[in-house]
């Protein structure tokens, strides 16, 4: 049984850990063989009081960006899955053994320029996105339909439009869900992530996860269908089904709007970075927050500058229109929770992938509704 022990969205939380997805007793005694997944950053090695400098001249003079350091987070909590090996990039899996990604942020110098958060947050996004320009050039598409006849997932025909819709999901769910894993560790690379409380980074990675997945998965999406990193693609009609069509013409407008910018993936991971640090609900540190997206925010305004040919007016262009994006990626992801709550209302007779019921609040046992 998969175990889900994850810190309280409280933010009066002190730091004992809570479980969104409970079990029972024996199975919580007795689940020490599960693989972990680390939700905050600093959990073995001591937190470094550190700065994110917006200088664009490394250990410059330039306006910057300090903060106090966050409590040390040595008893860290964690999200753990059975999934079983360890949680590797990306990269390492597509052969790339000469990127190198730390384990936590806790090898931040005292000072990072503005070159160095691209360069980390782009090291970042490589390592752990599968949607990179290069993965989705390789990808051999093929429709959901003929991928399950192919594979007999469906077992017997789907009879009503419920029940065409809850398979969709189902679906849907299992391919989006160990993108989590890989946002996760993402999260931990971004700088200044890591210094900021361990309830805030709970917050950010659980409301931001969604809009990070639609900003990769964009990259494969088309007019008419949205492909998954694994080269299956569900149509325009499919995720109408699925949400409804205003939300289906709302999702494939962003990723319209977005492949439009034309963002390379050091820019892709340097926004990523920046949605996740947008402000949330029940965030504590939510200055130190700020400060962190605006050094994010600048990065990428230099990194957009700097590999165009007409640097500072496309800069100019773009910049307003992403931050744009961001607000209606905020709508998205509310709208996508609410068509979540019939599934919610209805869990005991769905089956989802336990880490998306976790990561949406979707209950998985009765223990979920106390």
């Amino acid at each position: 049984m998969i175990l889900f022990t994850v810190l309280s969205l409280s933010p009066h939380c002190t730091g004992k850990a809570v479980r969104y997805g409970r079990v029972p007793k024996k199975s919580r005694e007795t689940s020490g063989t599960e693989e972990t997944m680390n939700i905050c950053v600093n959990s073995t090695t001591p937190s470094v009081g550190g700065q994110l400098s917006c200088s664009t001249t490394s250990g410059g003079n330039g306006s910057s960006a300090s903060s106090t350091t966050g409590p040390n987070l040595t008893n860290c909590t964690e999200i753990s899955t059975s999934t079983g090996g360890s949680a590797g990039s990306v990269g390492s899996s597509n052969g790339n053994a000469n990127t190198i990604l730390p384990d936590s942020l806790t090898f931040t110098p005292p000072e990072l320029s503005v070159y160095d958060i691209i360069q980390c947050i782009g090291q970042a996004h490589r390592g752990h996105c599968t949607y990179t320009s290069e993965l989705v050039k390789d990808l051999n598409r093929i429709s959901l339909i003929n991928y399950s006849e192919k594979h007999d997932f469906v077992l017997q025909p789907l009879g009503s439009q419920e029940e065409q819709r809850v398979w969709l999901w189902q679906q849907y769910a299992m391919r989006m869900t160990p993108a989590v894993q890989r946002i996760v560790e993402f999260a931990k690379r971004v700088p200044g992530f890591g210094e900021l409380l361990q309830d805030d980074q709970l917050i950010l990675i659980k409301l931001g996860f969604f809009e990070v997945w639609l900003t990769h998965v964009a990259r494969s999406t088309t007019d008419s269908t949205l492909t998954f990193d694994d080269g299956v693609y569900i149509t325009r009609h499919q995720l109408e089904a699925i949400y409804d069509p205003e939300y289906s013409s709302a999702v494939f407008n962003f990723a319209s709007g977005l492949n439009g910018c034309c963002l390379s993936d050091t820019e892709i991971g340097l926004y990523s970075a920046l949605i996740l640090l947008s402000d949330r609900p029940g965030l504590v540190e939510t200055k130190l927050i700020l400060k962190t997206r605006e050094c994010i925010a600048e990065a990428l305004r230099v990194q957009i500058t700097r590999s165009r040919a007409n640097g500072v007016s496309h800069a100019l262009q773009i910049m307003p229109a992403l931050e744009a994006k961001v607000h209606e990626l905020r709508m998205l992801g509310e709208k996508h929770s609410a068509h979540l709550e019939w599934f919610r209302r209805n869990w005991s007779t769905i089956r989802l992938p336990p880490l998306f019921a976790e990561i949406f609040d979707v209950p998985k046992c009765e223990e979920d509704l106390q």
